[in-house]
């Protein structure tokens, strides 16, 4: 059962849920998404005590270092933020990380991947290559990294494990995704049977999709992760919440990563919505999954 607080959030989520039937394809629709996201997280920007930001540039790429006071950079997380790969920015995305930071007590690097429909794949994979080769370029090896997602960001996370895998560099010690977008032909039963109780604005995952992949197979695996060969991949953390479309994304990519052998731990949490952990600490299942997430990656960098 639902937590109080957890209830009355959903419950309000549920009332502001956009009624209105936006053509999500069109450009002016991912503008007014954009502004959207970036004017929220204005209102919620305020960062945990003891937390520092230092603003980094890594070729073109705009990033920034998220730390605990006095901590070394000899441990990481890589952060990939979410928003469908059309939207996010270190702004929308750095009170999130902050707190996992808090958390776990490790410097977290997040990073402006280039966005669709502008900038459409393989320009947010190639950054992400990129932003992790930059970490090991620093000299922080590959077993005191790990990468952490949400949503878009979160396919993004195991997209560039398959691309790093396949190009032959080091693979981070683990990763964590939460509510990760696996699969962009959206072919997953939950897209029709969550679709009434799902928070998202109906029609936004194919419209994101095809911003996404342009002219491409949206199903090719570097876009869709689900449908790539997962052997070999390092430990994995997976969250979901039980009412989201994007339910069958996580859990078909769990079984899947299982059956190829890959340590894989999925959570799969009752009544709960896109991206409830960031949402910590205003209701305890949200303040428990990220519990969970900064264990999970202490456990892994031996922390």
């Amino acid at each position: 059962m639902l937590s109080l607080r957890a209830r009355i959030i959903k419950s309000i989520m549920q009332r502001r849920k956009n009624k209105q039937e936006i053509d999500w394809y069109q450009y002016e629709a991912v503008l007014r998404f954009r502004q959207q996201v970036e004017a929220g997280a204005s209102r919620f920007g305020k960062l945990p005590d003891g937390i520092e930001v230092e603003p980094v540039s890594i070729g073109d790429m705009a990033a920034e270092w998220i730390t605990p006071s006095q901590v070394l950079k000899d441990q990481v997380m890589l952060y990939f933020h979410g928003g469908g790969y059309v939207s996010g920015t270190c702004q929308s995305h750095r009170a999130i990380v902050a707190k996992f930071v808090r958390r776990s007590g490790l410097p977290a690097l997040l990073f402006e991947y280039r966005l669709a429909p502008e900038h459409p794949f393989p320009a947010a994979l190639d950054d992400a290559v990129i932003a992790y080769s930059w970490l090991l370029d620093q000299g922080i090896s590959s077993s005191n990294i790990a990468l952490l997602g949400d949503s878009a960001g979160g396919g993004l996370v195991l997209a560039t494990l398959l691309a790093l895998r396949d190009k032959g560099i080091s693979l981070p010690a683990a990763a964590a995704v939460y509510s990760p977008v696996t699969d962009y032909t959206c072919s997953g039963e939950s897209y029709r049977t969550n679709a009434k109780v799902c928070l998202s604005p109906k029609g936004i995952a194919p419209a994101f999709a095809r911003h996404y992949a342009g002219d491409l197979d949206p199903g090719l695996p570097y876009i869709s992760p689900l449908f790539g060969d997962l052997h070999g991949l390092p430990p994995l953390l997976i969250l979901v919440g039980s009412d989201e479309t994007l339910l069958d994304d996580a859990t078909r990519f769990a079984a899947k990563a299982k059956a190829c052998g890959v340590d894989v731990t999925l959570r799969i949490e009752p009544g709960m919505f896109h991206c409830y952990p960031a949402m910590a600490p205003l209701f305890p299942e949200a303040t428990r999954a990220m519990k969970e997430i900064c264990r999970f990656i202490q456990l892994k960098l031996g922390k």
